[in-house]
């Protein structure tokens, strides 16, 4: 992909939209109330006449992440393109929205409830394709499910926390559903599956002992305690869990710790734009054996850096390479629009879209039946596959691929169901 320079939240959007891989010009958008420029590019729709809804998508757009997050928008838009700018009888257009801010080169928790509120308050919006990061859907999702008219159906391509839809941390999943409707689904296994399956891939590397970080979020504390669970029960040694701190200037004497418990693994429960390219460095500057296992927050090689390079990170699903029907039309068409091989989360990102305009096209024009008609949903021959979305909202799709960093490649290595017993809430 290109590299973009984004100096500030109105060059970021500009440039997402023109990243978007839409080259024509739009069509009126009269019809609609754009959501504003302060968040979202200008809605995007190439079909007949104008749109009748906008779906949004919320994702950080800015940061060490933005190649990747930025490519996911690309694929988000490919899908609706491809399918005509339609949902059923229904004329969509598109707006791709930033969670993120200059200052945290992250996502933004100010930011993600200012979203939802935008979302919320703007009649033309039937849904919202998003989060990225699990932490902003927590904030997103209970809005949405207040809206009026609502309640207003989300598509997460790429939360893997399993609070957000099952019992897990305390009042969870319930208290992101204040009137008790569930208005959230993901296409995306939880970590309840991708941390057992990294703890399944250290053992079969042989490795005894491991040190499990987590970068005090959500998302990573919930993976990394997934995988410790997991580990203990495949009988390795966790020789510590610990947090480390995203605004850390050194992890020397953290490095010196890990190294003087004789871990072989660290395993980082994360997010990379958590200053994790500089806990990589430091940790292999003291210890250059010790061996790198990351989950899909480290999933863009481009902000890993090359001290990456040979670790292992997993990725919820199938790899890009074993997709079948729609899954290689996509691989094939967007990869050669991008110019590239797509990351993984991309298929993740037309597959979101893809169930929201199934449920959009079921919704008679109201967001609460678009919500309804999510759950339940079942999609035959999708980008990902053969899958259904429960009533909790979650895809019975659980395979978990480990991938190798090359260069800015992730080479796929292996592809694991864990069993049940590895399994924990």
């Amino acid at each position: 992909m290109k590299k973009f320079s984004f100096v500030a939240l109105g060059a970021t959007i500009v440039v997402a939209a023109l990243a978007a891989g839409y080259t024509g010009s739009a069509r009126s958008a009269s019809s609609v109330t754009p959501l504003p420029s302060s968040s979202c590019g200008p809605v995007v729709y190439k079909g007949s006449g104008s749109p009748d809804f906008i779906i949004a998508s919320d994702l950080p757009l800015q940061g060490a992440i933005r190649h990747q997050t930025v490519q996911i928008s690309r694929a988000i838009l490919w899908d609706l393109q491809n399918r005509g700018w339609k949902a059923g009888t229904y004329k969509i257009g598109y707006q791709s929205c930033d969670d993120s801010t200059a200052q945290t080169g992250a996502w933004d928790s100010a930011k993600c409830a200012t979203n939802a509120r935008l979302y919320a308050g703007d009649k033309s919006v039937i849904g919202v394709i998003g989060t990225f990061n699990s932490g902003c859907a927590e904030i997103i999702v209970p809005t949405l499910e207040r809206a009026n008219p609502g309640p207003m159906p989300m598509v997460s391509p790429a939360n893997t926390y399993p609070g957000l839809t099952k019992k897990w941390g305390p009042g969870e999943p319930q208290k992101y559903y204040p009137t008790g409707v569930r208005n959230y689904a993901r296409v995306v296994a939880t970590d309840d599956y991708q941390g057992p399956a990294d703890a399944i891939w250290t053992k079969t590397l042989g490795y005894k002992k491991v040190f499990v970080l987590n970068d005090r979020q959500v998302y990573g504390v919930g993976v990394a305690t997934t995988y410790r669970n997991a580990a203990k029960k495949l009988g390795l040694t966790v020789t510590g869990f610990q947090g480390w701190d995203a605004k850390q200037s050194s992890y020397e004497s953290l490095a010196e710790k890990i190294k003087a418990t004789g871990a072989q693994v660290v395993f980082l429960g994360g997010i990379v734009c958590n200053n994790g390219a500089k806990l990589m460095q430091d940790l292999k500057a003291v210890d250059p054996k010790i061996h790198l296992q990351m989950p899909d927050g480290f999933s863009d090689p481009t902000a890993n850096g090359a001290v990456a390079n040979n670790a292992y990170i997993s990725v919820a699903g199938e790899p890009p390479s074993a997709l079948k029907g729609q899954g290689v039309t996509f691989v094939k068409q967007f990869g050669k629009q991008i110019g590239a091989v797509p990351n993984p989360y991309a298929a993740y990102g037309a597959q979101a879209m893809d169930v929201m305009l199934q449920a959009v096209a079921r919704s008679g024009g109201s967001r609460a039946a678009a919500t309804k008609a999510l759950f339940g949903l079942s999609i035959t021959n999708g980008i990902l596959g053969t899958f259904t979305i429960n009533a909790q909202g979650d895809t019975n799709l659980t395979p978990v691929t480990i991938y190798k960093q090359k260069g800015k490649l992730l080479v796929p290595v292996k592809t694991l169901i864990p069993s049940a017993s590895l399994i924990s809430g």
